[in-house]
């Protein structure tokens, strides 16, 4: 007889004959219970794997222990992180999802190329599961490497409700290592989420326990101190919610919790890091070892040799190390406010440990974040201006150059400066199409390419050790050469926008509750080149769903690095090229949680082959 488990049970069950049967079979773990009732069942943390044509997964609730603290959750096969899901490249999956919950759920495959009506996401895609229902989402696979899948309904995610894919090259992996691991970064709260949203919405500061005070010790001058306040503007604005609101997670477990991965001296290990986080960003670190990054959303790239990156909320980096000469290395997952981490053990015995480096100090947001970049500048449209004076920009226009990038590590250049002409909320810099109203706060006065910032936290070489090598997108080129090289046809300028104080998001000034009807349009095949600026004073990592694109960093046109998230740092701009070429209707929004659910998201439609023709 087969024992059943977690791991096997549901490759035992593929094979059933109805979904009816298995729904019989499944234990109370699998099955959960409505996200109303008791809450009584415990979630373990961690993940089993599932595979093969036909997988079962069943979205249940319960609560969670995290360092002894208990919070809500929403677990898929009852655990957090959800199973990890291993496919084939070229190989045909049905994925059988069924609502446990006493509300609406959804799972959507984060970076996957699949029909439209899959994709997984409520008022966009497909009508949302309603509880006890089953969803079956079946397509084939096109693609290999590093992805995941989360909840696209509420606020789900920020629960549980996540979890690890990888799909294995056809014909093999030519990234090769002796040891392969999955590293999933999350945050956990015990607060239930419409809590959190509804603190953000009354007081936007509410969760950050770094502001600056009269007594604090943050380096700033009296000076520098009165022009933000003059401005109405915090330089510790770094992250909405940081600790001890959140604990930091790795694959689901908290920093004294104990995750480590083996090792034996001089192999190849690789880390697929995934950053499932609700509303963080981390600063990976392994003090001791230097990394090798070789794919990105998936996709491979040119080995770059780092000793730190910074993810944003959705991305993944894989990244080869080769760990001799200690008995165990930390892996530092440190949150960008640097409130917290997340945090792992490379160990080489069971139980080997290292000292864990302190958290550094929290960095300070600077001129630059908001927009107000001296000498030679960029707005917008890729003009150059000098200094703060500009004409209005227009969308009609297209700049194939080579924009001057900003200089990484720059400080904050407030000494001395007066705040005479600056205003940080002048909407005339904005142009015609950009809506004007409430959801507006800021406005970035000098907006520049920002590719080789590699974030909050990291610019500063000086509080940084010598020759300490930090990631930022310029340095990332794609190993397989991108078959579409095409000079973009038409520019399509879209700017960030909110307003913090009353936590409203938006692109181009308008919430997605208004634009829902309104989606932003591709014709099929079409080439595009798209440029997003941030007038916010923070980083948004923004996704589209349905279809990679090619970062603009400075490679050829054959080898800009192919992504699906990328992150437009505070008061800059970020430019990708598109090719239209999956139709359907698809999300497009800040990967942040709560930013996506307080305005930042729009649909993008791709015409089919022949429409309009």
């Amino acid at each position: 007889m087969t024992k059943l488990n977690r791991r096997n049970f549901l490759t035992v069950g593929a094979g059933a004959a109805g979904f009816g049967y298995m729904a019989a079979a499944i234990p109370a773990w699998a099955q959960g219970h409505s996200v109303h009732g008791s809450g009584d069942t415990l979630i373990p943390a961690g993940f089993d794997e599932v595979n093969g044509e036909i997988i079962d997964l069943s979205i249940g609730s319960g609560h969670r222990i995290v360092e002894g603290r208990r919070g809500p959750g929403i677990a898929v096969n009852g655990s957090v992180p959800g199973p990890l899901i291993r496919l084939t490249e070229g190989q045909n999956v049905r994925l059988n999802v069924t609502n446990n919950l006493g509300v609406d759920s959804s799972i959507h495959w984060h970076g996957l190329l699949l029909p439209f009506q899959f994709d997984g996401v409520p008022g966009i895609s497909f009508p949302g599961i309603k509880p006890k229902e089953t969803f079956v989402y079946e397509f084939p696979i096109r693609q290999s490497g590093t992805y995941w899948y989360h909840s696209h309904s509420g606020l789900q995610e920020q629960s549980g409700h996540y979890g690890p894919m990888i799909i294995e090259p056809r014909g093999g992996d030519p990234i090769k290592a002796d040891r392969d691991y999955i590293l999933l970064l999350s945050d956990f709260t015990t607060l239930d989420p419409h809590f959190v949203m509804n603190r953000l919405r009354t007081g936007e500061g509410y969760f950050n326990r770094q502001q600056n005070t009269m007594t604090d010790d943050y380096p700033m001058t009296a000076e520098e101190r009165r022009m933000w306040a003059k401005m109405r503007m915090m330089p510790t604005d770094i992250a909405d919610i940081g600790a001890p609101t959140y604990t930091f997670l790795a694959n689901g477990r908290g920093p004294s919790e104990g995750l480590e991965y083996l090792f034996r001296a001089g192999e190849r290990v690789r880390l697929r890091v995934i950053n499932g986080s609700a509303q963080s960003f981390f600063n990976v670190r392994i003090p001791g070892l230097s990394m090798s990054v070789v794919a990105t959303d998936g996709q491979a790239v040119r080995p770059v040799e780092v000793d730190e990156f910074q993810i944003g909320t959705a991305e993944t980096y894989d990244v080869i190390v080769e760990p001799s000469g200690a008995e165990a290395y930390s892996i530092v997952a440190e949150s960008m406010d640097r409130s917290g981490m997340a945090l792992a053990t490379l160990a080489s015995r069971p139980g080997a440990r290292v000292t864990v480096p302190a958290l550094r100090d929290p960095p300070l947001l600077t001129m630059a974040d908001m927009g107000m970049n001296h000498g030679e500048m960029d707005h917008g449209n890729g003009d150059k201006m000098d200094g703060m004076n500009h004409e209005p920009k227009t969308k009609e226009t297209m700049d194939h150059g080579k924009q001057k990038p900003a200089a990484s590590g720059e400080s904050s250049g407030m000494a001395g400066m007066s705040m005479d002409g600056m205003n940080m909320r002048d909407t005339s810099l904005l142009p015609p199409d950009v809506a004007i109203g409430p959801g507006i706060d800021m406005v970035s006065m000098a907006p520049v390419d920002k590719m080789d910032d590699p974030g909050l936290g990291l610019r500063d070489k000086d509080l940084l050790d010598p020759g300490h090598r930090v990631l930022n997108y310029r340095m990332l080129v794609a190993r397989d050469a991108n078959t579409d090289t095409r000079e973009p046809s038409r520019l399509l300028e879209l700017h960030l926008t909110g307003n913090m104080e009353r936590y409203m998001w938006s692109f181009d000034g308008r919430m997605y509750s208004a634009v829902s009807d309104v989606p932003i349009g591709f014709a099929w095949n079409e080439r595009v080149r798209v440029k997003l600026i941030n007038n916010t004073m923070m980083a948004h990592p923004i996704h589209l769903h349905g279809m990679f694109f090619e970062m603009v960093n400075g490679q050829s046109p054959a080898l800009q690095p192919r992504k699906n998230t990328m992150i437009v740092q505070p008061g800059a701009s970020a430019q990708f090229d598109l090719t239209a070429n999956e139709p359907g209707d698809w999300a497009f929004h800040c990967h942040l949680l709560y930013h996506m659910h307080g305005g930042m998201m729009q649909t993008v439609t791709v015409a089919g082959p022949g429409a309009g023709s």
